[in-house]
């Protein structure tokens, strides 16, 4: 099998969550929350010959190409397929406590160039964007069923789409003729809504619009709070937790739970006494994000918008960390 994903911020990860010290360095163990092809997985098992890694991911085509590619370390790695909010949240009472958590993100080259689902608007396929196809509403489902401002809201809060009202509007009228099914035709949609308008811009015109549908059907934002909550108390203590986010949504929420779990207190400012844990749960190992290399950029063009984030735990978190992150 030959991977098409290739893995951002390898060396960083590598260095930022290392298992290094007894007594991790011959026992440790990790989960790789979002395994996709498995290229960071099968970085840290080559570089930590006594880590073993749990790997999880909710898409089973993702899945079964990790576990060809990894099927070489044996019993160092086993799987978990499902999301990874889920698994946090009821972690398997057969598992140890881990001492590296990694969340990845991105959405893996597969699904873009392999998987028929619809992610990129360059390709001719079914306008479907689930990670689990088995699960909830389609992409078709959303931009032929939601109400114009519901569209536009979505796209504007999610895409960043300042053009989110004229993209909805002609979203709208095109399904009024027949129903929008596959990527290239919505791609052509919002190209003749505001094509014009992007001339000068980097990006397809398609581009926010796009993300914004791939992030209401996965829930990506929705999930994510409390599972890096579930996931940082999962830990265990002296344990390190890294997130690689790629858009300003997600790395707002990434790095403001992390401020939180390294505050002294998290109570609000009225609070007649502080009844939260009191003592920092955390520390800030990356003081700021960690980015690409020039060489890495040039080598493979989606790490630009990569940043890496690390904490290491101090104890486990009370709800209040929370604050401020959840819906």
């Amino acid at each position: 099998m030959t991977p098409v994903h290739t893995p951002v911020l390898l060396a960083e990860c590598l260095q930022e969550l290392s298992p290094v010290g007894e007594p991790y360095e011959n026992n440790a163990f990790m989960i790789d929350s979002t395994l996709g092809e498995g290229g960071h997985t099968e970085a840290f098992l080559q570089k930590y010959p006594g880590l073993k890694i749990c790997g999880v991911d909710a898409d089973q085509a993702i899945q079964a190409r990790a576990k060809e590619r990894l099927s070489a370390f044996g019993g160092r790695v086993f799987f978990y397929n499902g999301w990874f909010n889920d698994f946090y949240s009821d972690y398997p009472r057969d598992l140890p406590k881990p001492n590296i958590v990694l969340f990845d993100l991105g959405i893996s080259i597969f699904h873009y160039e392999l998987s028929g689902r619809g992610f990129s608007f360059r390709n001719d396929e079914p306008l479907d964007m689930r990670l689990d196809s088995s699960k909830g509403r389609s992409a078709a489902d959303i931009v032929n069923e939601s109400s114009e401002r519901d569209l536009a809201d979505l796209i504007y809060l999610y895409g960043e789409e300042k053009l989110s009202r004229r993209i909805a509007a002609a979203i709208v009228q095109a399904r009024s003729s027949a129903r929008i099914e596959t990527s290239a035709a919505l791609a052509q949609i919002i190209e003749g809504a505001v094509g014009g308008r992007y001339a000068r811009e980097k990006i397809h015109p398609a581009t926010r619009t796009f993300q914004a549908l791939r992030i209401a059907v996965n829930d990506e934002l929705g999930h994510l709070p409390r599972a890096l909550y579930d996931a940082f108390n999962v830990l265990e203590d002296g344990g390190k937790m890294g997130v690689i986010t790629f858009h300003s949504l997600e790395d707002r929420i990434v790095k403001n739970f992390f401020r939180n779990l390294a505050k002294q207190c998290v109570c609000p400012p009225n609070a007649p006494s502080c009844v939260c844990e009191g003592s920092a749960c955390a520390e800030i190992l990356t003081k700021k994000p960690l980015g690409p290399t020039e060489g890495e950029v040039k080598a493979n063009s989606p790490s630009r918008s990569a940043k890496l984030r690390v904490v290491k735990k101090i104890m486990d978190a009370g709800e209040g960390r929370l604050l401020g992150l959840e819906a």
